[in-house]
């Protein structure tokens, strides 16, 4: 996930005080351990087209019980692990959720929960307020056509914005979550005027990934000039209220080019910034799947991240999670972890894979059949990332 918020913060301070701000102390916490992603339940009252577990709305046999979550549970916080989002599914229907938020509150865990919203009430909204979630994350793909066409359930936008309304009366630190494909690109900017006016604290935009449900429907993801213009105005949108001294946090996910991205942006308007931008960047690191973020599923099996369902990493009912973590006789796991990643094609010669970690690898599985090829869904020329030319911008390498 790329924090577009935090790094136009630091360039409109120092458009302010000339200075570039620095980097917060490093500390010294060891190994990174992983943000994990829990599909707490493959259930759901929804059958989204661009779901990644393609779910329904009936029991799936063989999930976690509750022992088996809290103990896993446990596992985690022994672990390390710094924060958990649960999902599914809808995580509003399972039974395990409560007792696991509970839990997973009292260990110290940063708690976050993904949700289609259409379930949240009143009464519902106060329980999530009680369960003290860090985070709330409700998907909005649309406005009220594009969403409910895309949702396949007449009602749902409504129903999804009420939940928006109703946790963030009751405190809860709420955001709108949004996956820009060809068939939504029309809506955004209405969806970036609508999180001002309900006072959404974040918005999490992100590309079509090739997977479940998205994988059948990438013929129709959003086009490199949608996805540039896109991000031009995700940029502009974020600078704005970075300009202006908002809390508002605009961040994206699934495709790590996009820091490229942000960094001719910023080279662009403001160049004396962009190579300390670049040093951020590069800190950062890019693409995170295998290392700094995880998945289990409902089965309990564990993945690089949520895109890659295909691939088992191992089964917290056999092993622990960490053990399973740790393990890199796994070989795409153990590419996954090298710096620098194995890469082939356009992005081994890529002079910017330093900053995004060679972007998203399932993409490039989904597309080839090899992990470690060239990601279709980078949207820089070559002229932009500095392959075709000997001659590379020197705040760009």
């Amino acid at each position: 996930m790329l924090r577009i918020s935090q790094y136009l913060r630091e360039v409109a301070e120092a458009e302010r005080t000339g200075r570039y701000p620095s980097p917060p102390p490093a500390r010294s916490r060891g190994p990174v351990r992983p943000v994990v992603i829990w599909n707490l339940t493959r259930r759901c009252n929804l059958t989204c087209k661009h779901c990644y577990a393609l779910s329904a709305d009936h029991a799936y046999p063989g999930e976690l019980d509750e022992a088996q979550m809290l103990a896993a549970l446990e596992d985690l916080e022994a672990y390390g692990v710094p924060a958990l989002i649960l999902s599914g599914g809808e995580p509003l229907l399972s039974p395990h959720l409560w007792p696991v938020a509970r839990r997973a509150r009292e260990l110290g865990f940063h708690l976050g929960l993904s949700t289609n919203g259409t379930l949240i009430d009143a009464a519902m909204a106060g329980r999530i307020a009680a369960h003290g979630f860090d985070y709330v994350g409700i998907s909005l793909d649309g406005l009220r056509d594009t969403h409910d066409r895309f949702r396949r359930l007449p009602g749902a936008f409504d129903s999804s914005l009420a939940a928006l309304r109703l946790l963030r009366e009751r405190g809860v630190n709420i955001g709108m979550r949004y996956t820009l494909t060809a068939m939504n690109a029309h809506d955004l900017p209405a969806l970036l005027d609508l999180m001002k006016q309900e006072r959404v604290g974040k918005f999490y935009f992100s590309h079509l990934n090739y997977a479940g449900r998205g994988n059948i429907h990438r013929a129709r993801d959003a086009q490199f000039a949608a996805t540039r213009s896109a991000m031009d105005l995700l940029l502009e949108t974020a600078w704005q209220a970075a300009a202006r001294g908002e809390a508002a946090d605009f961040v994206s996910g699934n495709n790590d080019a996009d820091a490229v991205y942000l960094l001719r942006w910023v080279q662009d308007k403001w160049p004396r910034w962009a190579p300390a931008l670049r040093e951020r960047l590069v800190a950062w690191g890019g693409n995170a799947s295998g290392v700094a973020v995880a998945n289990i599923d409902n089965l309990g099996h564990v993945h690089p991240d949520t895109m890659w369902w295909h691939h088992d990493l191992g089964c917290v009912r056999e092993r622990p999670f960490s053990a399973i973590w740790e393990d890199r006789s796994d070989a795409l796991m153990d590419g996954l972890k090298r710096r620098p990643r194995p890469l082939e094609g356009r992005c081994a010669a890529c002079p910017q894979a330093d900053i995004c970690g060679g972007n998203t690898r399932v993409r490039a599985q989904q597309l080839t059949g090899n992990p470690w090829a060239e990601d279709p869904g980078c949207y820089l020329d070559d002229d932009e990332l500095g392959i075709a030319s000997e001659r590379v911008d020197h705040a760009l390498v």
